[in-house]
């Protein structure tokens, strides 16, 4: 994971935060100054707070837990979808699913009819059903698709969630929150940082700005995969040490009672 530098943010417009007279109190201690009425992001402190989430986010990843990532925003959709599919992620791009944290058994049966669907799909049967039939049957796997094909192998609830602009997501914040699932986000100047448990300072409308913050998050979710994959590699070479060990003093032990055998005196019969 490469260390995020404030030039960097800076070129990304991770600094630029909303007019003065838009802006959220809570946010005062992340805000660095006023500039010609708009508010002006200390990026310094946006570093700090990403390293903070991005550590957090690695040992999730590491212990084999899924964060749900989700952005329905323009300007973030297309990033978030691009750069979660690389570290297998689920995440929710389209529309927020009401009740998909706090009802997640009937998202789950939503999950398995979409792949009922496919199986009649791909049916050898499905060509002798009307086309009228067989139109309504594809357009409703289509529309389950969009809605829920990115969380198809998301069985349980996600350990964490990592939110794009929390003032449009809310509602998913406030199932998280209900749930006690641990909250990540990108807190504009704008929004209620407290309503988070991992914010980070940054603009949450440009889209460099999002996917600069992302990058990073990205970043340490796999390393957390691949510190993960070493573990189960060490473990596994670990058990095959011991196995051989197990054997070899099976095997020694059997020789010493051989051996022990073989040098026992015989009884003599009395007469």
């Amino acid at each position: 994971m490469t260390d995020l530098k404030f030039e960097e943010l800076l070129d990304a417009g991770c600094h630029f935060g909303h007019l003065k007279r838009k802006w959220n109190p809570k946010m005062a201690p992340y805000i660095f100054k006023e500039h010609n009425g708009i508010h002006v992001i200390d990026l310094q402190k946006t570093i700090v707070k990403a390293d903070e989430a991005a550590a957090a986010l690695k040992q999730i990843a590491r212990s084999g837990k899924k964060v749900l990532f989700v952005a329905t925003k323009k300007q973030a959709k297309d990033v978030v979808a691009e750069m979660v599919k690389t570290v297998d992620m689920p995440f929710v791009t389209e529309r927020w699913p009401g009740g998909m944290l706090t009802n997640f058994t009937t998202i789950r049966k939503a999950v398995k009819k979409m792949n009922a669907l496919d199986q009649m799909i791909h049916d050898k049967d499905f060509n002798n059903i009307s086309k009228r039939e067989r139109l309504q049957i594809q357009r409703e796997r289509a529309k389950l698709d969009k809605n829920l094909g990115s969380i198809a192998d998301l069985t349980r609830l996600p350990s964490a969630l990592f939110v794009i602009d929390i003032n449009k997501e809310h509602i998913a914040v406030a199932e998280a929150r209900r749930l006690n699932i641990p909250t990540f986000a990108l807190v504009d100047t704008n929004t209620n940082p407290d309503l988070i448990d991992f914010p980070i300072p940054a603009n949450d409308d440009a889209s460099k700005s999002i996917a600069a913050i992302l990058k990073h998050m990205v970043e340490a979710i796999q390393d957390g995969l691949n510190e993960r994959m070493l573990d189960k590699e060490n473990n596994v070479a670990i058990e095959e040490e011991v196995d051989e060990e197990v054997e070899a003093t099976e095997e020694e032990t059997k020789g010493d009672r051989e051996e022990g055998r073989q040098r026992r005196p015989r009884r003599r019969n009395n007469q």
